[in-house]
Order: C-alpha cells, then structure tokens, then sequence
C-alpha cells in the first residue's frame, strides 16, 4: 500500500455486519450407538486423525459443537457475496505427506501461491524523501536483495546466507513434527518392551543433531534468544529486522526482545506449499475449503462427521478407561478410544470427569499460559481500481522498526489495547475473486497487541471493539488515503470472542503458548507429551499438543498414528 494503497478509495457508508452465514456441514446417515473412535471436535487437526484412522480400518465418528467444520480454519459470510476465513487465513504449514496421503487436490483443494509475498511500507514524513519506501520480498532472491539495498548494502549481502542458516534450521526440526516426542514416562516406568519402542522415538532428535552439526550452539541461540539479538548479529536495517520479526512474535504474547521469540519465528517459516520451501498462500474459497477437503477424503474411506453434537463428557468405566462419550442432550456414543482435538484446559478440566485424573496433572493443565495479543478483523470493502502485485502480500504495518512493536507489546502489558498495533493485512481476493463480488474485496487484518483482560475495570464490549477497530482502520487510512472510505461493513474478533466462538482458550490461536516450556517433551506438559494421558484410552490431538499450532495438521496425524498402535495392542 503505501505508495500504491491510494486505489483504495471508494466511499461507501459503512453499514454493520449482519448474522454470520456459513456451509453447514451434511452428515451422512445417523449417529450410531458404538464405534471405535470418537474424535471431539471437526477442527483440522480432529478432521486429519479422523482421516488417517479411518484409513487404517478404525470405525470412526467426528462430533463437533458448531454447525460448521473446521475450527478456525473455517469460511463464512459476512455481508451476502463475501466469504471470509474468519479465524485462519493462511496456509504453509500443512504438513506435505497429509496432501498426499488424504489426496486433498482430488477433494477439491486449490492453492493460489503469492509471489511477491511479504510488503512493508514505510511512513517516512518528515525523512525527505519525495516517494515513501517500501521493502517488497518474493521468491526471486536477486530482487529481494535489490530491495533490501534501498535500506543497507550490508543486509543485501547477508541475507542469502540469513535465509541458508534458517533453511537448515527448519530442516533440522523437520523430523521431530512428523513424530510423536520421546515418550518420557515409557522411558521412566515402562515395561522392558516399552522402553525399548520408545528408543525409536530418539530418531528424529539424532536427524536433527546430524544435520546441524557443529554450529548447533549457533541453533540453540536462535531457539532461545530474543529475535532482537538473533537479527542484530545478520542485519542493521530496522525495516528487514522489524519485518522479519513480525514472524516471531505473531500471535504470541510476546516482543521482540523476548526470549525463545526465535523459535516462533522459525514455526512460521519451517513450511512450504507445493514444493516450495517458506511459501504460503491462499486457499481457493478460504480456509474453510481446506477443511471441506480433509472431511471430504475422511468421509470418502467411511468416518462419520456430525455437526451440532456438543459433547458434555468423557464417559469412563468402572475400571478408569475411557468408554465413550455423553452428549450434551444426554446421548451416550462408546468407543474404545476418544481423542480430543479440544484445547488441553477444555478436554482435562472440563470434559473428563476430575477423579480419574491426578491432582498434579490437571493443576498442570490450570497453569498453561494461554495469553493472546490477538484481534482479528474482517472487512468487506468496494476499493477503485485493480490490485497490484504488493496486494497479494502480507502487508505488514507499523513495522517500520523493531521499537515499535515493543512498545505495542508493552501497551498490552499495562492492559490497553496497542497505540499503534502491529497489522497483518491480507487481501485474499486478490487472487481468488470467488471471495467477493466482481469489483470488491475481502481484507483480513491480524492485528496485535489487544489484552484479554483490560485495565482500569474496561470489558470488551461493543464500544470498545469498534475504539480499537477505529484506531486499527486510522493507522490503514495513514498508508493507504481512501480506506476507510471502501470498508462496507467489519467483524471484530478480539481475544473473548475468539475464545467464545472457535474455542481457543484466552483466545490463544495456538491453544496454548508456543514457548520453550510448553515444546516438544512438555507439550502439553512434562511427561505427557505422546498424544496419551494419565487416563487410559483419551488422547489428545489438537494444536495443544505436540508440535504446536497453526493449520499444520501434525498433531492430528501423529496422535492417530499413536492411537492406532495403542489399538493393536490392545
């Protein structure tokens, strides 16, 4: 935008967003009394272990809450005409083998990959310069270093090398998301056989030290270092820095100069779309399509998916193993297995029944740090002209230096909503018109730093959601002069209402924190990282477990895989 947003100006009232419309999902036969598995929950990640275990001929059933699949990778309609990823809205991190293996293409999964794909513009009154700057980064490497030399030849030099040092880094890590982690408790009390299966669970830890090699100290820095000291030792331009820092701190509570802020970055950029590594791109239709795709291939090998099923508990017998579900009308649906791809706070503190897990377990759950700095905002908008190239980006705003997104971070700290937020706006319709009507636009707009809770006694109420949506659309109008005056109408997903309607406790995206003590061994806490639970036959198979969030669909497949063990042995 920036220099080219002023197409961006068409005024139109703003009008306020009607209900909400969206594909209900059409369950295929009834509800049955008994089946093998029951997965709580049609998010991705419950839609992929439902797939992978009906593969390997276990007899599953999908029970989801909402009337819609998907979770947050979800499409609706806000205004007739316009179809939003509401929550999600990207995709990279989708794990390669779940495409093919769930042959989501012949579901009807279209991508529409984004070259240029990160752009960040600068407000630079007062600098004298006639024409404001602006970094623009794409897959053709000479170009990007031509942009980067704008702000230091030095950075342009370095950042083939920067981008070779992360590649090898996500290399590394690679392995350990196809993977359940080392079973600690197997290794600990286990029998003799079970110690010795979860030996080979130390693989992937071996790959990934293989790979590094002798810089892994330099690896170990990346992980666990502010992103602020991991970029200062490859660049000195603030804009390269700051843009490059916004991937480790989105959808985290946390700055720049926080530390472990590298490892989200690198959760960020370890994926790839049809072979091309770091891509990302939109699905044709929105996220909901993706979500369209894994429950078309699942119900296509016999699973069961049923919508408007609110299950009320996991159902135990006498001899404390998992039997079942009760559904909130009273239904009772067994099973010899339940996997849940609820948030670990709603499936231990909320679904199962107290007695059957220990004191230390659940007090461990309770702690979880669940905060999120994020608001989300959807916008229908009737722009003039035609989107150009930058539009099909990650336009990042208020990114002009590393300083501001702390202190956009430090506002939230002190229980207000950021004075300049950092915005991810995205124009998904840009490359896919089935998203609005010809002419119009979908924005996405990842905005962060918001509070859950605020200062001073303030709620979130609608006063305070359009306050900050305001100030959201202002710091736009800034870049982009015209704006505002196309936006037709908004949806203001803050913290609350993220956590009320998709689920995502304290409306964390990732379910819970992405930090060094809630990885890998300890996802979701120490001991219990393998999916299982202190309770036999309830797994876990969401984005709080092992190896984390975003549409990755790890979590699903690697528990199903783990189920499916656990079921032959039985």
């Amino acid at each position: 935008m920036a220099a080219s947003g002023r197409g961006l100006s068409r005024a139109m009232s703003a009008s306020p967003c009607p209900a909400w419309r969206c594909t209900h999902w059409e369950a295929k036969g009834r509800l049955k009394p008994e089946y093998d598995a029951v997965v709580i929950g049609a998010g991705h990640n419950g839609l992929v272990a439902a797939a992978y275990l009906q593969r390997l001929g276990v007899n599953t059933a999908v029970l989801e809450r909402r009337h819609v699949i998907g979770g947050a990778a979800v499409t609706e309609e806000i205004i007739p005409g316009f179809k939003f990823s509401r929550a999600s809205y990207l995709l990279s991190l989708l794990r390669p083998q779940i495409y093919t293996d769930l042959e989501l293409k012949k579901h009807g999964l279209r991508l529409h990959l984004r070259n240029p794909y990160s752009f960040t513009p600068m407000l630079e009154e007062g600098t004298g310069n006639k024409v404001p700057r602006s970094l623009l980064l794409g897959t053709n490497m000479a170009e990007n270093q031509k942009q980067i030399a704008q702000f230091s030849r030095k950075d342009a030099q370095a950042f083939p090398k920067y981008e070779a040092f992360m590649n090898r880094l996500a290399l590394a890590i690679n392995p350990l998301l196809d993977a359940a982690p080392v079973d600690m408790e197997a290794l600990r009390q286990g029998s003799l056989l079970q110690r010795l299966k979860s030996l080979s669970t130390l693989t992937p830890l071996l790959q990934a030290g293989r790979i590094l090699g002798v810089r892994l100290p330099q690896y170990y820095q990346v992980l666990t270092a502010p992103i602020t000291k991991v970029l200062d030792q490859w660049f000195e331009s603030e804009p390269l820095k700051a843009t490059l820092a916004t991937d480790a701190v989105i959808g985290a509570m946390i700055s720049p100069h926080t530390p472990g802020s590298g490892y989200v970055l690198l959760h960020h950029v370890m994926g790839g779309l049809e072979g091309m590594q770091g891509a990302w791109g939109y699905v044709q239709g929105g996220m909901g399509a993706l979500s369209d795709a894994i429950a078309s291939s699942a119900t296509a090998h016999g699973a069961s998916i049923f919508t408007k099923k609110t299950v009320a508990k996991v159902q135990v017998s006498s001899g404390g193993r998992v039997q079942g579900v009760v559904l909130q009308d009273g239904t009772e649906v067994r099973s010899k297995v339940v996997l849940s791809n609820a948030s670990p706070q709603v499936t231990f503190l909320t679904l199962t029944p107290q007695k059957w897990l220990p004191k230390e377990f659940t007090e461990r759950i309770s702690q979880l740090d669940t905060r999120s700095p994020v608001t989300k905002i959807n916008a229908p908008c009737a722009p003039d002209g035609q989107p150009l190239p930058q539009h099909h980006c990650s336009i990042h705003l208020n990114c002009e230096d590393t300083d501001l997104l702390h202190q956009a971070f430090e506002d939230a700290v002190d229980g207000r909503p950021s004075h300049r937020p950092m915005i991810e706006l995205c124009i998904p319709s840009s490359l896919d018109p089935t998203l609005a009507p010809p002419g119009c636009h979908v924005v996405s707009l990842f905005t962060q730093y918001t509070p859950y809770t605020l200062a001073r006694g303030k709620v979130w109420d609608d006063q305070e959601r359009n306050t900050y949506a305001d100030k959201v659309f202002d710091c736009i109008e800034a870049y982009a002069p015209g704006f505002k005056g196309s936006v037709v109408g908004r949806d203001i997903l803050v913290p609350p209402d993220l956590e009320r309607i998709f689920g995502l406790p304290g409306g964390n995206i990732f379910h819970c924190a992405m930090a060094l003590d809630q990885l890998y061994f300890a996802r979701p806490v120490p001991l219990h990282s393998s999916y299982r639970c202190p309770l036999r036959g309830l797994y876990l198979c969401g984005s709080g477990a092992h190896p984390g969030g975003g549409v990755m669909g790890a979590a699903g497949r690697n528990a199903a895989h783990v189920v499916f063990g656990d079921l032959k042995s039985m």
